[in-house]
């Protein structure tokens, strides 16, 4: 098996006067979490400038989902490059742009017509299908949960319930817009598990939301991650999903689906919300859909995409080379990589949960696929979070070189690239518990 090689003291020399470079140069709204100054990659590794080498356990944030510069990726991007770098699909046709549709308009669950609009990013992904829901339904207001995250730009961020670091001095924000509770089943702060917890949160919304402060009638869109992402890899229960589209049935509300960190395969099926059984109106992707190439998209069933020419737009969105790069991705993805995720997901799962059963601080394993979250607490029964043994456990994991990142208060993620190896897997287990040992214990 393949293991890190740390050749230096963390950061080493030439990746120290690069830092030193960044911090004078570029904005300090960057969260860094370890100082890693990536040279160069492939697969799941990592090479800094100094040598050293670092298996990635992040793939860019969920990004690089076919693992780094897969060889069909990097030429699919070669070739597109030569032919045509960018035209801009809002004044004009090109090739990949249109396949690109073609394919995930027939790719997202559902029997009815799909239409795409294209974008850069997660973010520009949810303003488009916040524009669009209100474009189509002629309402003002909207739902959202708490510790969601659905990005930074206004309109994204309005609708984000993370931390409040990202909402400081930015108010106001989009108005209209009310959070509600997302089932944290493992540890409910809401008072609301018993009884029937897979849809306490559902009925709340309807009552008392609806029935004192909210009109469904005046509700545009709910817009939910199928798994929560940086709000702590949070996996709701089994009813969860299916109770919250039959109440926007109910109301002719659209349910929007953030697959931007759960979709493309990351989960062991295509997007999170296979694994629920709901067929959402909207879709936003982004991330995994281009191995690492900018590029969002929000596909919508046809009957509500109505929107006319010129009520929304993108210069660089759709680009032609970010689109190939797509389409090379997909083709990885229902090849083999889908199955993979499922397969050593699995195995990461096993491996933590037995690790769990001996080290106390280790509260919550959960996730799907290679969507997969330990919550650290400083103890089991009253469940008190840990967020400094997360954080030093992620920079002990680091000097290791084994490279993590948190979410929520107190989780550490685990989001691989989908093409990683049961040999990866068990070295990443090591060094996770090395380090894990070392911090608490």
């Amino acid at each position: 098996m393949r293991y890190p090689s740390i050749q230096t003291v963390l950061p080493g020399p030439i990746a120290s006067r690069l830092i030193e470079k960044d911090t004078a140069y570029v904005s300090p709204s960057y969260t860094r979490t370890y100082p890693l100054v990536a040279e160069r990659a492939e697969g799941l590794w990592i090479h800094d400038p100094d040598g050293n080498t670092f298996l990635d356990f992040t793939a860019g944030i969920a990004v690089c989902s076919t693992g780094h510069c897969h060889p069909r990726v990097v030429k699919a991007i070669q070739e597109q490059a030569e032919r045509l770098l960018h035209m801009s699909g809002t004044d004009f046709y090109y090739t990949p742009q249109i396949l690109l549709a073609e394919k995930l308009a027939h790719l997202v669950p559902g029997k009815e017509g799909r239409k795409v609009f294209f974008g850069n990013s997660g973010a520009e992904a949810i303003e488009a299908a916040f524009k669009l829901a209100r474009w189509h339904t002629r309402r003002e207001l909207n739902l959202a949960f708490f510790g969601a995250f659905h990005g930074r730009t206004m309109g994204a961020l309005s609708l984000t319930a993370s931390k409040t670091i990202q909402k400081k001095y930015y108010n106001p924000l989009v108005p209209g817009i009310t959070h509600v509770p997302y089932p944290y089943c493992y540890r409910c702060p809401y008072g609301m598990c018993l009884p029937n917890c897979d849809t306490a949160c559902v009925r709340w919304i309807e009552d008392p939301l609806f029935r004192t402060t909210v009109p469904p009638e005046e509700v545009a869109a709910v817009f939910v991650e199928p798994i929560q992402g940086e709000g702590g890899y949070i996996v709701p229960p089994p009813e969860f999903h299916r109770e919250l589209y039959k109440l926007t049935q109910k109301y002719g509300i659209l349910y929007v689906a953030d697959e931007v960190q759960s979709g493309m395969g990351r989960t062991g099926k295509m997007f999170a919300l296979e694994h629920f059984g709901v067929v959402p109106d909207i879709m936003a992707l982004a991330k995994g859909i281009a191995s690492g190439m900018p590029l969002g998209a929000m596909v919508a069933r046809s009957a509500i995409m109505t929107w006319e020419a010129g009520s929304h737009a993108s210069t660089f969105g759709g680009n032609p080379v970010s689109c190939q790069a797509a389409l090379a991705t997909i083709e990885l993805l229902e090849e083999s990589l889908i199955a993979n995720a499922a397969a050593r997901g699995e195995e990461l799962m096993t491996g933590l949960r037995r690790m769990q059963k001996s080290i106390e601080c280790m509260g919550d394993v959960r996730g799907k696929g290679l969507m997969v979250g330990v919550e650290l607490v400083k103890d089991r029964v009253t469940k008190e979070r840990a967020p400094e043994w997360r954080n030093a456990v992620i920079q002990k994991a680091f000097q290791k070189g084994l490279l993590l990142l948190g979410c929520g208060d107190s989780t550490i993620r685990f989001s691989p690239a989908l093409t990683i190896s049961s040999g990866e897997i068990e070295v990443g287990l090591e060094i996770f518990e090395a380090a894990l040992r070392e911090v608490a214990g």
